[in-house]
């Protein structure tokens, strides 16, 4: 991992983006696919949230650009519309860096935006567009734009795309395309129904695949269990404990984030809100008022957890846990990014205990508190009663294996034995006591 970018394949003005990004040495997952993505190679990119994915085929991406053809040279999809908004950012970001902006054009093809006026601009294709499969197959079916002449093909967040049922629009667009049209898929995890659509279009693909880190180093797990309690008033206490820089709160479904944020307003705590439900225009709002740090809190769905790049996030609260793994895995991934410092705090109930195993049993280390008035107060691990029967039992069949049984059984031979198993069982308590 000590290799640079000089060390791989890139143009003199690449080498010159990478130096003004402030790019110091190449990511795992960068190291491992532009080389590939440089020599023509369909790649599989697999790692977590923060590892550099989206630089690893933007980079290579400019650096094939050919200015002097006025054609789409390359299409960048995303599943929803802040993250092809993100990407488009991104793009624009490197074009400005390149000095370029008059002879690399780049266009955001996303809807909840005035479709006409877009049809204008496109009069002349640019030659790298980003934005959601829906929109962009709308504008080549309606024959605004062809995208035959692309060389390279992006599908960014893939499970997201097979999570928000995008794969046929996905199909419609790859089938408009050449057949040998360089494709670049990244994504967290790769379920069994995305292997069988990469079959479709991918003939022996590089597969890169990073260790997924389960949690920075600088980051905290606490667990606060439920009982009986408002989720709500356990947040207010929270709040008062930690006093966040900012705190995405995170919610199963819609409707539980709607209930739990006007609960947290009628709190008084500064919280704003986004998921699905909402408006582009909604969104696109909500997202610039973060960025102007207009919230403290940010009640959230798992939307927020993927790709959306909210900066300066020093705790996540699961007002609910998630069912799987990976999602918990998304979200606390929002802090603590970059080598800062980060606490992720989970409100868990008894049909959680499930996931905390699990997420145990891979290596992540929990704390268990409890808030109350406003400060933390420590609190007995989940499986702390489950263990300490398991060593009781242990201990009292270890005991009756002790007992002396009788040559000849006399009545009250079994109260006897008891007795006897019962003194076995306390002197072996108290050695243990000792030890410890």
């Amino acid at each position: 991992m000590n290799k640079t970018f000089k060390s791989i394949s890139f143009n003199p003005i690449m080498l010159d983006v990478i130096e003004s990004l402030e790019f110091k040495q190449p990511t795992e997952i960068q190291l491992k696919v532009i080389p590939a993505i440089l020599k023509g190679q369909s790649v599989i990119g697999q790692s977590h949230t923060g590892s550099g994915k989206t630089h690893s085929f933007l980079l290579p991406i400019f650096n094939q650009l050919d200015a002097n053809k006025k054609e789409i040279q390359s299409v960048i999809t995303a599943p929803t519309r802040e993250l092809a908004t993100q990407l488009y950012d991104e793009v624009k970001k490197i074009i400005k860096l390149a000095g370029k902006e008059e002879e690399w054009k780049t266009k955001l093809l996303v809807g909840g935006t005035d479709k006409q006026k877009m049809i204008d601009k496109l009069k002349e294709p640019p030659h790298i567009i980003v934005g959601t499969p829906g929109r962009i197959l709308d504008l080549v079916k309606e024959e605004v734009i062809s995208i035959y002449s692309a060389t390279s093909f992006v599908i960014d967040e893939a499970d997201l795309m097979l999570d928000l049922g995008f794969i046929e629009t996905l199909d419609q667009l790859l089938i408009r395309c050449k057949q040998d049209i360089q494709l670049m898929v990244f994504s967290a995890t790769i379920p069994q129904r995305l292997e069988h659509f990469f079959k479709k279009y991918l003939e022996n693909p590089l597969h890169v695949k990073i260790a997924n880190e389960l949690s920075p180093e600088t980051m905290e797990h606490r667990l606060v269990a439920v009982k009986h309690r408002a989720e709500d008033e356990i947040i207010y206490q929270l709040s008062e404990a930690i006093n966040p820089y900012l705190a995405i709160i995170f919610t199963n479904g819609k409707e539980n984030a709607d209930k739990l944020h006007e609960k947290l307003l009628e709190k008084g705590l500064n919280v704003g809100i986004i998921h699905g439900g909402l408006t582009p225009r909604e969104r696109k709002r909500i997202l610039k008022e973060i960025q102007s740090l207009k919230y403290q809190y940010l009640v959230a769905t798992d939307l927020a957890s993927r790709g959306i790049d909210i900066k300066g996030v020093s705790h996540v609260i699961n007002a609910q846990l998630p069912k799987e793994e990976e999602f918990y895995i998304h979200r606390v991934g929002r802090t603590a990014r970059a080598g800062m410092e980060g606490t992720a705090i989970s409100l868990y109930r008894e049909e959680d205990l499930k996931l905390i195993e699990k997420l145990e049993q891979k290596g992540l280390e929990f704390v268990f508190y409890d808030v109350r008035n406003g400060e933390w107060k420590d609190a007995k691990a989940w499986n702390e009663r489950n263990l300490r029967l398991k060593t009781t039992t242990e201990v009292e069949k270890e005991a009756w294996k002790q007992v002396r049984k009788p040559k000849k059984v006399k009545p009250g031979y079994k109260k006897k034995m008891k007795r006897q198993q019962e003194s076995i069982k306390k002197n072996m308590i108290k050695s243990k006591n000792r030890k410890k």
